[in-house]
């Protein structure tokens, strides 16, 4: 049990990325552990779409960025991205796809992997080039992008722990 708290107070956003791939098991694993995130009512209305093909993680960096209105590389060199869409007919799906992104973040992190949440995965796949993407991808629905994870290894060194925020604490 020690380790998991561990797990929990000392996973960073990562925001440089090395080269090197996560192999799709252990992909394949951090994916497994946002399913099993809890849900408004066990509803499991998130759906998951694993990238880790060059050309489509280049697509939706662009689609990202240009959100911005940037042509910087918004998941900064990260060879994986796992985005989380959510039924948007749930009555609690951005609760739930907020919960699925902590899972996927602290399962990377238990596994060895660095990884980060960008934002902006709403606004990609409302949109047109978002509208083809789900068509080649076979996804009907109302679904909404709730977050991008991003999944790599980072290049350096994994940043330390802000100081946390005093007095966001009541007892009562």
């Amino acid at each position: 049990m020690k380790e998991a708290y561990e797990n929990l107070l000392t996973r960073r956003s990562v925001r440089a990325y090395s080269d090197k791939p996560v192999p799709r098991e252990t992909v394949a694993a951090i994916v497994e552990a946002g399913r099993y995130a809890p849900s408004g009512m066990g509803r499991q209305p998130c759906l998951f779409v694993a990238v880790q093909d060059p050309e489509t993680v280049q697509l939706l960096s662009r689609l990202n960025a240009a959100v911005m209105g940037t042509d910087n590389d918004p998941f900064y060199g990260a060879s994986t991205v796992v985005m989380v869409l959510a039924d948007r007919t749930a009555p609690t799906y951005r609760d739930d796809g907020a919960l699925a992104m902590g899972n996927l973040m602290n399962a990377a992190h238990a596994l060895g992997v660095d990884s980060c949440w960008i934002h902006r995965a709403r606004e990609v796949m409302d949109g047109p080039e978002g509208a083809k993407l789900r068509e080649k991808w076979g996804i009907s629905g109302d679904y909404e992008g709730i977050g991008h994870c991003i999944l790599g290894y980072a290049a350096g060194e994994v940043p330390a722990a802000k100081p946390r925020r005093e007095g966001n604490v009541l007892w009562i």
